[in-house]
């Protein structure tokens, strides 16, 4: 087993710090996005083209919407073909960190639809709880695995100098972690 990141030397920099580009997954659940998700195809284009303008945009979308995709984006962002369940791209993908070389360490962890079978929102989340190792593997980022233990990224924030916030609901909620009592989150890996 890999030692922790942090015993590795890497940590979270903080949002507002320079970085490679920004993951985003094309909206096609129809539970999610009535109507095709014609309104929020519209949204995450003027989204996706105005964050392209000045970084890259890494899009996952799956082989039969590329072709939508392409017609509301053109060539502004690098698509990939990993499947998802859903399009919350900073939940489910990886939380990059970095060491003082720069290098990256994606970690991935449990997804479980916020909450599994407890409380979360859809029960077939599989292929959005491989999105983090998929997206690192094809941008050949090393993965450190930190399942079972489930926490969405947007439930984790960081000032870059070693201070983490998560949210405190996510991380406690029976349908993420109960075998966990709160002392033992919080212990730093």
């Amino acid at each position: 087993m890999m030692d922790s990141p942090k015993k590795l030397g890497y940590h979270m920099p903080a949002e507002y710090e320079p970085h490679h580009g920004t993951l985003m997954i094309w909206p096609t659940r129809p539970g999610s996005w009535p109507f095709q998700g014609k309104a929020a195809k519209a949204a995450f284009s003027q989204i996706i083209k105005t964050i392209a303008e000045g970084e890259t945009v890494y899009l996952l979308v799956e082989q039969d919407y590329l072709s939508e995709a392409q017609s509301y984006l053109g060539d502004k962002v690098v698509y990939l073909d990993i499947p998802t369940n859903d399009a919350w791209a900073r939940d489910t993908g990886p939380t990059i960190l970095l060491n003082d070389k720069r290098e990256k360490l994606a970690v991935d962890w449990s997804f479980n639809a916020w909450g599994g079978a407890v409380d979360g929102l859809y029960q077939d989340y599989e292929a959005d709880d491989q999105v983090a190792s998929r997206f690192a593997e094809v941008l050949e980022i090393p993965v450190y695995d930190a399942k079972p233990f489930v926490l969405e990224g947007g439930a984790i924030h960081s000032d870059g100098q070693g201070t983490i916030l998560v949210t405190e609901s996510c991380l406690l909620s029976p349908g993420r972690n109960p075998h966990l009592s709160k002392d033992e989150i919080e212990i730093p890996y």
